[in-house]
């Protein structure tokens, strides 16, 4: 047995069922599980390791529960950076064609090294484009490598533009392979298990980008394993437009036709959602994931998160693709759907432990865990700290230092433990050379330019 104990915390955030706040609280941990959390004069005093958190605000690892880690190759690119999805999507196409495995490895460490360094612990990342060889395994890989919980969502694209979709032909691929692989990886990397490091997510791209029988099927196959299901909807007007043009229905009608509701489905985006989809999703316990900075950078809209909330639908955060929000800090996209909250629904539509909740207990319930997004016995250990006491927070920790977190300026994680494990120490993350690995992950990005 291995044992961990984080001590002394100024503010121990447990997202627990009573929601406890506990001052100069810790959390014991063996084995990569929870056992005790509570104050620290009441938890054991020996462990094989000890830290002391004082200064800081200790909760649960954050959760992503909406990605693409291989848009980090091309963010802030010229020409898509004043853009709508649609017109943005087709002047990346044609780089992302040129993507190859090294490149999808190394951008995924890239996305996910700042994900943690901002207070994730877990993260799913919708991979949907397969040109020049690649394979959800050079993500998987990737995860492993930094010790990151991971969902990986096997996307695709099966409707070229010669088929009226949106993507360039050369980017899909044929549906029957596309169900083979699927397959392959969920017999092969899926752990249903408590505590799973890995699961495999079936998740066809979009409505715009694959057929109603990839749809049908992709549902029927995850079902027949007990895996989610994963998409965008309702993402702009674009998007609400071609749905009706080519279906005769409004996006979650489509998706309803199809079998694509229900508490092993979430959605991403869900900007333009109608009253009878809320209806729809609060009826099947289907769950959404929000993306604020993305919608803000493509001009898609403000989604009607207090609405969804009040619908009792579950609601988790997501930063979207590195290329369509440009960031990957977590915790200041939590602060960016608090304050987008606000600005669609007046200044007490979202509070910042709201906020928090969303940014944990939500992506847990969308992702279909009950192991992780909060601090308790039984939990998995998923813990980070952030140290409160720079000039980030002046004024603001001796006040309300959770909310500092929200109102202040987003900060990097001091701490962070993933599965039991330090994988950042004060600041540091200690599987990567972060030097080293910008500079190749810039080399790549040039060279895809290029190309």
């Amino acid at each position: 047995m291995t044992t961990l104990l984080l001590k002394n915390a100024d503010v121990l955030v447990t997202m627990d069922e009573e929601r406890r706040e506990i001052l100069s609280g810790g959390v014991f941990i063996q084995d990569g599980v929870i056992k005790a959390v509570g104050p620290s004069k009441d938890l054991p005093k020996v462990a094989d390791k000890v830290i002391s958190l004082a200064g800081c605000v200790v909760m649960p690892g954050l959760i992503n529960a909406h990605h693409h880690m291989f848009q980090s190759l091309t963010r802030a690119i010229p020409g898509a950076q004043d853009a709508e999805l649609f017109t943005w999507l087709k002047h990346l196409y044609p780089i992302w064609a040129r993507i190859t495995p090294k490149m999808i490895h190394v951008s995924t460490v890239t996305a996910m090294a700042e994900l943690i360094l901002s207070g994730c612990t877990t993260s799913s990342d919708h991979l949907y484009l397969y040109p020049n060889g690649i394979r959800l395994e050079d993500s998987i890989e990737a995860a492993d490598m930094l010790g990151m919980r991971f969902h990986a969502a096997r996307g695709s694209m099966s409707v070229g533009e010669s088929q009226g979709g949106l993507p360039p032909d050369l980017l899909v691929e044929n549906e029957d392979s596309i169900l083979r692989d699927t397959q392959r990886l969920i017999e092969t990397w899926h752990d249903p298990g408590r505590h799973a490091m890995q699961r495999i997510v079936v998740a066809p791209c979009s409505p715009f980008s694959v057929s109603r029988d990839l749809m049908r099927e992709s549902a029927a196959l995850a079902r027949s394993y007990g895996v989610s299901l994963h998409t965008h909807l309702a993402e702009n007007d674009n998007d609400i437009a071609y749905s009706l043009e080519k279906f005769g229905m409004t996006p979650t009608e489509y998706v309803e036709s199809l079998g694509w509701v229900g508490p092993d489905v979430w959605h991403a985006h869900c900007v333009k959602l109608d009253a009878a989809g809320i209806d729809l999703f609060s009826r099947t316990g289907t769950g959404i994931v929000h993306c604020p900075s993305s919608n803000m950078r493509l001009a898609s809209g403000i989604a009607p998160i207090p609405v969804l909330l009040e619908a009792g639908i579950a609601v988790g955060l997501g930063v979207d693709g590195s290329a369509s929000n440009d960031s990957g800090h977590l915790m200041a996209e939590a602060r960016q759907a608090m304050l987008l909250a606000r600005v669609g629904y007046g200044p007490a539509a979202m509070s910042g432990r709201q906020t928090l909740e969303l940014a944990t207990l939500g992506g847990a319930r969308v992702l279909g865990r009950n192991d992780i997004g909060a601090l308790a016995p039984g939990m998995s250990a998923d813990v980070v700290a952030f140290n409160i006491q720079g000039i980030d927070s002046a004024g603001a920790a001796p006040n309300d230092p959770v909310a500092a977190l929200l109102f202040c300026s987003p900060q990097r994680v001091t701490h962070s433990i993933i599965n039991g494990k330090i994988v950042v120490s004060d600041g540091e993350l200690l599987p990567l050379d972060l030097n080293q690995h910008v500079a190749q992950h810039n080399h790549l990005a040039r060279q895809l330019i290029e190309s």
